[in-house]
């Protein structure tokens, strides 16, 4: 799609039983000024998404640039108006969810708290854990019979967002 090819990044590898998709989903901006372009590629993804869970199930894995629950970030009311806590932002996350895909780690670990992605660099906020989960695999709801585990690794360095691992047994 034209109008996300440079902001957006996705890769889309196909395996025999699955296709993994990685992906950086844009942020809607300071001030909200890129919300409307952030939606209108939610709306592409998901129907993108949707097309090739109807071939096989899919893995999605990345930074999705939204935290969906309250659970997922350290200051739910300050941040109602804040890139990636939008209300819109989260109902395009709760759509996901409804057309069949689950949020591994939730799923696995629905009552999980202080588990977060990324940690601005500002004000030692990593070392004290005041963070956002922005990062998800997101599976077809058929592999959840092959998900063993999906792992926040908050001990590596390096950036501001953590790696996160899912293991399926495929």
């Amino acid at each position: 799609d034209p109008e996300h090819d440079s902001d957006g990044r996705v890769l889309t590898a196909e395996f025999p039983s699955l296709f993994v998709v990685c992906a950086y989903v844009p942020n809607a901006g300071r001030g909200l000024a890129r919300l409307e372009p952030r939606l209108r590629f939610d709306a592409a993804f998901l129907s993108f998404l949707r097309r090739l869970d109807a071939r096989k199930p899919v893995l999605l894995c990345g930074d999705l640039n939204v935290a969906h629950a309250e659970a997922d970030l350290c200051h739910p009311r300050a941040n109602r108006a804040s890139p990636g806590f939008t209300p819109q932002e989260r109902e395009g996350f709760s759509r996901l969810l409804a057309a069949g895909f689950v949020d591994s780690f939730r799923h696995l670990y629905p009552e999980a708290r202080g588990a977060f992605t990324f940690w601005t660099y500002l004000g030692g906020a990593r070392a004290r854990n005041v963070g956002w989960r922005l990062d998800y695999a997101v599976l077809s709801r058929r592999l959840l019979g092959a998900l063993c585990d999906s792992k926040i690794r908050s001990a590596a360095a390096g950036s501001d967002h953590c790696p996160i691992t899912a293991l399926l047994a495929v």
